[in-house]
């Protein structure tokens, strides 16, 4: 690789970033010059420069990988399998999370939705799919949004889906990920059939603190809001990628109803 292709790179997210040269040098301890000899290839950055570039444009643990490669430099972070012995108490630490927080759902997923580990609570909401939507890898998004998929069970599809597709679009905003767009390109594109007599609201009107969740499930409208979490300061290109989502009740009923399944 040669340094002219690190430069590229590196233009290229400064670009995305909407930041100057000038911006991004002030950030950096740097000077504009040195930034414009880094993007134009007459400067062969170092490996501390790249990684310090790369922070403050806030490029994602996988592309920094790339970026230190492009200006030859050896990869700085793993990419270790989830299934790796190396990775068991990471594993072992997310299962006993998830089984803490039954009955409600609670998920954990990898940079294009699909689902690594869940609790009972989401196996819950998933009872009775398509054998085709339930073979692995389960995709968070697809099972959702598609229309054989818990679409049909969601009393507000429209506002849930514009959410979805918002936070996927953000996503991809930060992000060259090519699997990620054409999962958002095919999601997207899924049909949206009205429910008839529904207005997505449940009979009783509640105050939420967030856009909910409305899903029936065997007749029971529950309602949620969703929460997500990343680790702090990873140092594994597949740690970095995990998002830990928690589905909190938004109101006493779906309480009461998902304390009664849990027994």
């Amino acid at each position: 690789m040669t340094t002219t292709s690190v430069g590229t790179l590196l233009r290229a997210w400064r670009e995305r970033r909407g930041i100057s040269q000038l911006e991004l040098a002030g950030r950096a301890d740097s000077s504009s010059r040195h930034i414009s000899f880094i993007e134009t290839g007459r400067s062969r950055p170092s490996e501390e420069m790249v990684l310090r570039l790369a922070g403050h444009l806030d490029v994602p643990m996988r592309e920094r990988n790339s970026l230190l490669l492009a200006a030859g430099y050896a990869p700085r972070y793993a990419h270790t399998a989830l299934d790796d012995p190396a990775m068991e108490t990471l594993r072992e630490g997310i299962a006993r999370l998830l089984a803490g927080y039954e009955p409600y759902p609670a998920l954990v997923v990898n940079a294009v939705y699909d689902v690594v580990a869940a609790n009972r609570g989401i196996a819950m909401l998933l009872d009775g799919l398509p054998e085709h939507l339930l073979t692995p890898p389960l995709n968070a998004m697809r099972i959702t949004l598609h229309p054989e998929g818990l679409a049909p069970r969601i009393h507000n599809l429209k506002e849930w889906r514009g959410h979805l597709l918002a936070q996927m679009e953000r996503q991809i905003a930060l992000a060259r990920s090519e699997p990620l767009r054409a999962l958002y390109e095919e999601v997207s594109a899924y049909p949206v059939a009205e429910r008839p007599g529904s207005d997505g609201v449940p009979e009783e009107p509640t105050a939420y603190i967030a856009l909910p969740l409305v899903i029936e499930h065997d007749g029971q409208l529950l309602s949620f809001v969703s929460s997500i979490a990343t680790f702090n300061t990873p140092m594994d290109v597949t740690v970095a990628e995990l998002a830990i989502e928690t589905m909190l009740p938004a109101d006493p009923a779906t309480v009461k109803y998902l304390r009664s399944l849990g027994g």
